[in-house]
């Protein structure tokens, strides 16, 4: 019987820790890697940033000896508890600082016309310092951000940062890290020289196509030559730069490439660790899992074992945000393709802090002075099961979706194109969006895949498409209408090879850019004309090219089903959400619940005698039922609403104990009896303990200190079996927000999301001692301190804001419900 990896500390989360001030002392560092550790954190990525008022004396300035001791400390104390150590490449973000000189500091560029004595209007370029700064930046980690698209500039820095952290040993970080691209510059020292060398004409003669002025046409080819070159300076000064410096330093590179001008896949992917970012609540615009899987797609398909995310930014309002939603953001990244959590964050604070301590702007609070610290511990544990399967598997995705990212640079509006995670319509306003959420909706697996990782990653073996471990059955082309040909000349290249190809829309009919237009434009026709499309199935017309096929058409199911690509049979149930990989001989799927129960007889993947399920929320593991029908062997799914389950399809057949959860054989039936409700922990001060006939909320009873309270309580009753059977399932009702459930003495689970239920067994007839342990946000304590005015929001820089960034201010909340509201029920069952 399979069991779950065992845990390291790259299985399991990690967290951002924020050193407001780098305000911190070896004791405290030592205190709070200790919380984390305890909580079941694999590390900590160290940020320093601005501080709190009124500790000015005990702010340490960034990368001073006294900084770099403390950072080798709590490398060190990590180490001792089994942690690693991340840490970016600047205070803040956006790299750069008080030592950054004039040469290096990031540009941006006036397009000045200017009329000349004939009466025509020239442009000249003027660069100047773009303004931007280090964001939010640590005491003495002030100063300008340097030019990325500049090598000079990146290695000056890279030299600089390295020489004052030259005493930490080589290797003791783990990975550096940049986040996301957040720099506005649009120019850089050497563009001129740049651009000629590497498009064969001069910028300065197409100044004015780039100020927007002329034919539509002509502006939107040299502006995309523009993008293109700014692209490949990003890629070779900066991301390669630092990659090879974390390398040279005996460490990995961690990189948010979202945000740049560049091509993300192309950024994440020459990196160790790609990071997506999940930004804003699950409903909203920025949390996107197409865009998340942009890092996941350039892992896999540059054979990273890898891919991040800075989890949690913004998923709710400060101190309202339940673990429950938390697993659920988590649930979608990994769906994604991200098998590594990076949370969003903790911020240290020093012991004498009043409550709540210091905070960071846009986090969910994961630090031991939230109420909900209680029971993160349950989040981290399923979280570290989910990553170790999925860390230890390899992709299974079926579809590698090309993304014509020329299409997208060909525009004659604007100068710089960022690609960013916010309202993303680069991907969803473009044929490329379309057909990702056509293979989302469907559940077929894919990847995103570029022009360069085409060219070097992508091979054809045995009729398929191989990227490093990975496996594809067809490459897709959705509606490329500008391609340069040595894309095209490696895409024939790979069908003769025995790869299937599919052009969505047909094949690209021009070329990109305005450099030898007309000499690549008939390079690229003389290509087409190679591809004769004679066969028909359908609406898809093929061409047989050696050992590999063409297919053209305007339907994507079409296609998919012309290169034998099938729906997975899990995603055809309502809701759910799949993930394939593989692992060792078996076929590994991890699946998610919709808003609706799942109770299904589905069939058992391919080549599978045996489904071990694994419930990565309780460690539960069971054989999965198995039947056959109408000739095909089938298994038994059954979900909760976004419950999720590992499901291991063995070749060989497993023996073990039956996944069967039992049937009910009578209604639910109430826990009767006297319920007393204690106060275990939190504050301000501990309620008053009252007693219900049932189950109850703390809030709205008349109780000022129940009203502000933040913390647990404690709900017991001593209650008799209702009928015999040997098997229950125990269901809590509806509980706020997370409980810990402890029956005759023994714990039985901790439940962080609804529905609240677990299965019990072997009942006493009479006097079974139930012990729910009920926490709850800390909204209303927050609030509270609102309301009379107590001056938390102590911190410089931009102080607390809410999620639409306006001061924080949670005095005219409404006191949010706390507690067990139930109803308290055992439901007899049939094993």
């Amino acid at each position: 019987m399979p069991t779950w990896p065992a845990p390291t500390s790259t299985s399991r989360p990690w967290t951002r820790w924020w050193w407001l001030g780098s305000a911190v002392d070896s004791a405290g560092l030592t205190r709070e890697i200790k919380d984390l550790a305890d909580a079941g954190f694999g590390g900590v990525e160290v940020t320093s940033l601005y501080g709190a008022r009124g500790y000015e004396a005990a702010y340490v300035p960034y990368l001073s000896r006294h900084w770099v001791a403390l950072l080798s400390h709590a490398i060190t104390e990590a180490g001792r508890r089994g942690m690693r150590v991340d840490l970016p490449l600047g205070s803040g973000w956006r790299t750069g600082g008080p030592r950054v000189p004039e040469a290096d500091v990031n540009l941006s560029v006036r397009l000045v016309p200017t009329v000349q004595p004939g009466g025509e209007t020239l442009f000249v370029a003027q660069p100047r310092f773009s303004g931007d700064s280090v964001k939010r930046p640590a005491p003495g980690g002030e100063g300008r951000a340097i030019d990325p698209f500049s090598a000079t500039a990146t290695l000056q820095w890279l030299q600089d940062f390295g020489d004052r952290l030259s005493s930490v040993p080589r290797g003791a970080v783990r990975s550096y890290f940049h986040d996301s691209f957040e720099y506005t510059g649009n120019w850089s020292a050497s563009l001129f020289d740049e651009f000629a060398r590497r498009r064969g004409y001069d910028l300065s003669g197409e100044l004015r196509a780039l100020a927007g002025r002329g034919d539509t046409t002509r502006m939107a080819r040299v502006k995309s030559d523009y993008r293109e070159t700014m692209d490949e300076l990003l890629l070779e000064h900066f991301v390669q730069s630092v990659t090879k410096w974390s390398h040279a330093r005996g460490s990995l590179m961690r990189e948010q490439a979202h945000g740049s001008p560049g091509n993300l896949l192309d950024l994440y992917g020459l990196t160790d660790i790609p990071e997506t970012e999940s930004y804003g609540p699950l409903s909203g615009a920025d949390a996107n899992p197409l865009v998340m899987r942009f890092a996941s797609s350039a892992a896999h398909v540059a054979g990273r074992r890898l891919a991040s995310a800075e989890s949690f930014t913004w998923l709710g309002e400060h101190f309202s945000t339940p673990l429950a939603e938390a697993k659920r953001a988590a649930d979608r990244l990994f769906v994604a393709g991200v098998n590594h959590l990076v949370y969003h964050g903790t911020a240290y604070s020093p012991a004498q802090a009043a409550w709540p301590g210091w905070q960071f702007y846009a986090s969910m609070e994961l630090n031991p002075r939230n109420a909900i610290w209680r029971d993160v511990p349950a989040l981290n544990a399923y979280v570290t099961r989910v990553q170790s399967m999925l860390q230890s598997s390899l992709p299974d995705n079926d579809v590698l979706l090309y993304w014509p990212i020329w299409d997208s640079w060909h525009d004659a509006a604007g100068m710089r194109m960022d690609f960013r995670v916010h309202n993303p319509t680069w991907l969803t306003g473009k044929p490329i969006g379309a057909a990702a959420h056509t293979l989302n909706d469907d559940g077929i697996g894919f990847d995103f895949v570029s022009d360069r990782q085409l060219s070097s990653r992508v091979r054809a073996r045995g009729g398929r498409l191989t990227a490093g471990e990975a496996r594809y059955r067809v490459l897709v082309i959705p509606s490329a209408r500008h391609m340069p040909v040595s894309t095209l000349e490696t895409i024939l290249r790979l069908s003769r090879d025995g790869a299937t190809i599919a052009f969505l829309g047909g094949l690209p009919p021009d070329v990109p850019g305005l450099g030898a237009i007309e000499q690549r434009r008939a390079a690229l026709a003389t290509l087409r004309a190679s591809v004769v499309l004679d066969s028909a199935i359908g609406d898809v017309r093929s061409a047989r090219m050696n050992r590999g096929r063409i297919l053209a058409g305007d339907d994507l199911h079409a296609l998919l089903a012309a290169a034998g690509v099938e729906r997975e049979p899990l995603a055809t149930l309502s809701g759910v959400q799949v993930t394939r990989s593989r692992r060792g001989d078996a076929t590994q799927y991890f699946v998610v619940a919709g808003d609706s129960a799942v109770d299904a007889w589905v069939p058992m993947p391919a080549s599978s005698n045996t489904v071990v399920s694994m419930d990565p929320m309780s460690g539960r593991i069971g054989v999965a039922e198995s039947r056959v029908s109408a000739g095909r062997r089938e298994m038994h799914l059954r979900l909760e609403p976004h419950e999720s389950r590992m499901l291991l399809g063995e070749r060989c057949r497993v023996n073990g104990t039956v996944w069967h959860d039992g049937i009910a054989t009578g209604p639910a039936v109430p826990i009767l009896g006297s319920w007393d409700v204690s106060f275990i922990g939190g504050g301000p001060a501990l309620p008053s303990p009252f007693h219900a006939a049932a189950p109850a909320v703390w809030t709205g009873r008349g109780d000022a200190d129940a009203d502000r309270f933040a913390g647990t309580a404690r709900y017991s009753v001593t209650f008799d079996t209702p009928r015999t059977a040997t098997r229950f399932r125990l269901d809590l009702g509806r509980v706020l927000e997370s409980a810990r459930v402890r029956l005759n003495r023994r714990d039985i689970a901790t439940l962080i999301t609804a529905p609240f239920s677990v299965y019990v067994d072997s009942l006493r007839a009479r006097g079974n001692v139930l012990e729910i342990e009920v926490t709850n946000l800390s909204a209303n304590r927050i609030r509270d301190l609102d309301r009379r005015g107590v001056p938390w929001k102590i911190f410089r820089d931009i102080n607390f804001v809410n999620i639409d960034y306006r001061s924080f201010d949670a005095s005219s909340w409404p006191v949010r419900e706390s507690g067990l509201a139930g109803p308290v029920t055992l439901t007899p069952l049939d094993r």
